[in-house]
């Protein structure tokens, strides 16, 4: 009798790893796939970041050298005794409304 209830639970227990066994194969595997998708949009956006990047240093160039002429001025209008003169020129005006 107590040979039965043994070999039983033994037959049981080799049921339920083999079960946990699929399981975790079948999570493993769906697992593996969703991280290829994943790998696979990651890389196609790093390309599109990539290109925008690009464009924007781009953008950066032409706005440097579109300003170049400029530098002398936009020296002496960035010095803080320049802002500061141009905040009390604005706030007199709001005062003046």
């Amino acid at each position: 009798m107590y040979t039965t209830i043994g070999v039983s639970l033994l037959v049981a227990s080799v049921v339920a790893i083999v079960v946990e066994g699929v399981l975790a194969a079948v999570w493993g595997v769906s697992l593996a796939r969703r991280s290829v998708a994943l790998s696979e949009r990651i890389q196609s956006e790093r390309a599109l970041i990539e290109a925008d990047l690009e464009r924007l240093r781009a953008a950066v160039e032409e706005s440097r050298r579109l300003w170049r002429p400029y530098r002398r001025i936009l020296k002496w209008v960035r010095h803080p005794l320049a802002i500061a003169l141009l905040q009390s020129y604005a706030r007199r005006r709001a005062g003046a409304r």
